[in-house]
């Protein structure tokens, strides 16, 4: 007959078995994840591009539109043109205007999106907002820019790009003013 202290030597060594094995797990993770995004050409979406020397492509042109979304955020955002007209392997520079509506200071992280999908693989951002969070201040306007190439190796059937960005509150950093139960 088992005593409870061996049951509870039993339990305290599968506990502890499934902890290292989670460990284990998790830093498996890592690189399994960057094999599955080689495979299947995902990229990091919020870190520079790496971008070659190309030269211009004066014989092409495309259209590149720019569309700008929050969600559940109460800013304003919105880009300072709706189209640009490019070269392939020209570096353009555009920017997007963002106002925080609320009257506290809020932090919102931006997501890029391409359409057609196929074009996110060529659409190389050298600079970008979205690499970083942004904290706006209440009331406070920014305009930030955005530097990116279209790569020439693009399919030729692609003759316009819509680069879309959607703006997301970044949990738990919302500053919390007293007396107002949580509510901004």
């Amino acid at each position: 007959m088992s005593t409870r202290a061996d049951d509870n030597r039993r339990l305290l060594m599968r506990l502890g078995i499934a902890a290292v094995a989670m460990f284990g797990f998790g830093f498996a993770l890592v690189p399994f994840y960057e094999a599955i995004c080689q495979v299947t050409g995902l990229r990091n979406i919020l870190q520079p591009d790496d971008v070659e020397n190309t030269q211009v492509d004066e014989t092409r042109r495309l259209v590149i539109e720019f569309d700008a979304n929050t969600h559940d955020l109460a800013w304003r955002f919105r880009p300072l043109q709706t189209s640009v007209d490019v070269h392939p392997g020209q570096l353009v520079q555009v920017a997007y205007e963002v106002t925080n509506t609320r009257d506290v200071p809020v932090t919102g992280q931006a997501v890029p999106s391409y359409g057609p999908q196929i074009a996110g693989s060529y659409f190389k951002k050298v600079n970008c907002f979205c690499f970083e969070q942004q904290t706006l201040a209440a009331g406070e306007t920014r305009t930030m820019p955005v530097l990116f190439v279209v790569d020439p190796k693009l399919p030729d059937d692609v003759h316009t790009i819509t680069l879309s960005y959607t703006f997301f509150e970044v949990a738990g950093t919302q500053v919390q003013r007293a007396g107002n139960g949580g509510q901004g």
